[in-house]
């Protein structure tokens, strides 16, 4: 098994600002994604290159695919060519994506996180749209019918919810394996991560194909986000800096931050990848460690050595 360290960005914010994580301990940083004081401002648009949020220019959506017909012969000769289907220009296309928003407050520190494994231990998609695209995309997968709505890891210790600028929780429903959360445009949405366990994940995360911290093509090679034991994560932005964010705001395909930059191929859907710390996560050798511990190993207790640390 793989093993390797990469950084992990923690955020940090006082307890004055909204959307904070609880503890109910010291007045320590807390951690989140972060959200700044005041009210929502006007919305802020990427450049179309060369901004400071880009690793690189960014290049153009690409152009639509031409459609070709059979040039007519005057005849007909009982032959039909199939029409080349061009892919929709994101003008065209209905139902939501996510803006860039307005710059928000959101300090983060660096430090370093040992994975267990290069591949996550769960993986999430929050599949996005207006009540109306919901609505078809629910009755495609033969469901209907929405609520405020969690998605949950396979053992229901790590919940994801899209919350609106106030906390409430988004509706959608679970159809077909797949979460569906309705959005309304225009406004803004948090993504929010909860963990019920006494381990801390790392948590990798993308909005319409894009990492949320450097706004490229997402993968879950790159550095995430870190969810803290028993704790609560808010990432509510593309990161600008170590300072401020993006917000998150639902708007047209064609005004999506994805549209706008790498394309519209994966707009409408949230992706979250987790990975646990080593010496946290219960892996197989960790499991047979256990279950072959001996309860009498020796005859009389020892003090430790005292340059020794356990």
């Amino acid at each position: 098994m793989r093993r390797h360290q990469i950084p992990v960005i923690i955020a940090v914010f006082t307890l004055t600002l909204a959307g904070c994580a609880s503890s109910g301990k010291s007045p320590a940083p807390t951690y989140g994604g972060g959200g700044a004081q005041g009210g929502d401002a006007s919305y802020e648009a990427p450049a179309a290159s060369g901004h400071a949020a880009y690793k690189s220019s960014a290049p153009a959506a690409p152009a639509a695919r031409p459609s070709f017909a059979p040039e007519s012969s005057g005849a007909d000769d009982g032959m039909t060519l199939n029409r080349r289907e061009s892919s929709p220009r994101p003008e065209h296309r209905p139902g939501l994506g996510t803006s860039w928003g307005e710059n928000r407050s959101s300090h983060v520190r660096h430090t370093t996180f040992e994975r267990t494994s290069s591949s996550p231990f769960a993986a999430l998609s929050v599949y996005y749209n207006d009540a109306e695209g919901i609505a078809a995309q629910m009755a495609h997968r033969g469901n209907e019918g929405i609520s405020p709505y969690y998605a949950t890891t396979p053992n229901g210790n790590i919940t994801v919810a899209l919350e609106s600028a106030s906390g409430g929780v988004l509706p959608g429903r679970l159809a077909g394996e797949r979460t569906y959360v309705v959005g309304r445009q225009g406004d803004r949405y948090n993504i929010v991560i909860r963990n019920r366990t006494g381990g801390r994940f790392e948590v990798v995360t993308s909005v319409d194909g894009l990492d949320v911290i450097d706004g490229g093509s997402a993968s879950v090679s790159k550095r995430g986000y870190l969810l803290p034991p028993h704790g609560k994560l808010v990432i509510d932005g593309f990161r600008r800096s170590d300072s401020t964010v993006a917000a998150f705001r639902f708007g047209k395909v064609k005004d999506s931050y994805a549209a706008r930059t790498t394309g519209d191929r994966n707009v409408g859907v949230i992706g979250l990848a987790f990975f646990g710390e080593r010496g946290t996560e219960w892996t197989s050798d960790e499991i047979r460690r256990r279950e072959t511990a001996d309860p009498f190993p020796g005859d009389y207790a020892q003090p430790p050595p005292v340059d020794r640390v356990y």
